[in-house]
C-alpha cells in the first residue's frame, strides 16, 4: 500500500464497526459507532476513510440517490433489497452475480464488467405491521 492508502488506526476501526454489523448503516452511524473507539474523529474523516476503503475494494457504498448513501463491509458482488416502508437494507443471498453478467455478455454487444439490481418492496417486518 502507498503512504495514501495505508491502513490507518481509522480506517481499521471503520472497517472492523462495518464488518461487526449486518446491517447497512449511514456514514453519521459508523461515525458514532468509531467514536467512541477514536473520541477525537471528526465525520469527515469518517467519510474520507469511507471513500478510501471503498476504492481498496474493502467495503462498498451503497448510493441510492437519496440524501444519504449507506454502507456495506461486505465488499463481494451481492445483492441487496430496500425496504420502501422502514428503509432498511437487506443483503439478498442468490448466485446469479456472474450468471447475469455472462448472459448479457453473450446476447447483446456490450460487454459487462459489473451490474448493480436493487430489489424494493417491503420487508417480513413491515408486511406483519399491514
Amino acid at each position: 500500500m502507498t503512504k495514501n492508502t495505508r491502513m490507518t488506526k481509522q480506517r481499521k476501526a471503520i472497517l472492523r464497526v462495518l464488518k461487526n454489523t449486518e446491517s447497512h448503516p449511514t456514514a453519521d452511524w459508523i461515525y458514532e459507532q468509531v467514536k467512541k473507539e477514536i473520541p477525537n474523529i471528526s465525520l469527515g474523516t469518517v467519510y474520507r476513510n469511507l471513500n478510501v476503503l471503498s476504492e481498496l475494494g474493502k467495503i462498498q457504498i451503497l448510493d441510492y440517490g437519496s440524501t444519504y448513501s449507506r454502507y456495506d463491509g461486505n465488499p463481494k458482488n451481492h445483492y441487496h433489497f430496500r425496504c420502501e416502508k422502514c428503509g432498511r437494507v437487506y443483503d439478498i443471498h442468490i448466485d446469479l452475480f456472474d450468471d447475469i453478467n455472462k448472459i448479457v455478455n453473450e446476447k447483446t454487444a456490450f460487454q459487462v464488467n459489473e451490474h448493480r439490481l436493487e430489489f424494493t418492496g417491503l420487508c417480513p417486518i413491515c408486511q406483519n405491521e399491514n
